[in-house]
């Protein structure tokens, strides 16, 4: 009659993402891609050392998925303009490391990969969550906000 939780802790945090996600506003949820993206390339390294090779091509496709079907696709290149394209390009080379890793069980790469992440996540936190618009209904909507002293346009 009830299902009984096979693990409750996996549950817990299904359901903190889930609901983080429904109440975030857009500047949060690019932080949540990145910490998700980061969390995915931690667990691909200890796979890697483990020589888990089903795990580690697991969390690889994950971080991969994150950065080019959430951080990626979320970008406004048009508007963006040439910062928007650099970006683009760097999470496009960022994937294409990842799979390198992947095939040639290469950490390293793994690791230059995590660096990069945490430097953009560190200068998505600088960014001041009150020059997002508050009408922004959706994540796909594109605002304005400055970056080390430059104005560009980004979609969460």
């Amino acid at each position: 009659m009830f299902a009984v939780a096979r693990n409750p802790l996996s549950i817990y945090q299904r359901v903190g993402v889930e609901t983080g996600v429904q109440t975030a506003d857009p500047h949060k949820l690019v932080l949540m891609l990145y910490e998700g993206a980061l969390l995915a390339l931690s667990d691909a390294q200890l796979h890697m050392t483990r020589r888990e090779t089903a795990a580690k091509g697991r969390a690889l496709s994950k971080a991969i998925m994150i950065i080019e079907g959430g951080l990626k696709a979320s970008l406004d290149v048009k508007a963006g303009g040439e910062l928007g394209e650099r970006l683009a390009a760097l999470y496009d080379y960022m994937c294409d490391r990842l799979l390198h890793a992947n095939l040639h069980n290469r950490p390293e790469i793994i690791e230059e990969v995590r660096q990069l992440l945490m430097e953009l996540r560190g200068a998505w936190e600088q960014i001041d969550p009150a020059a997002i618009p508050a009408s922004s209904p959706s994540v796909s909507q594109p605002y304005s906000t400055t970056v080390s002293s430059r104005t560009t346009s980004v979609t969460a």
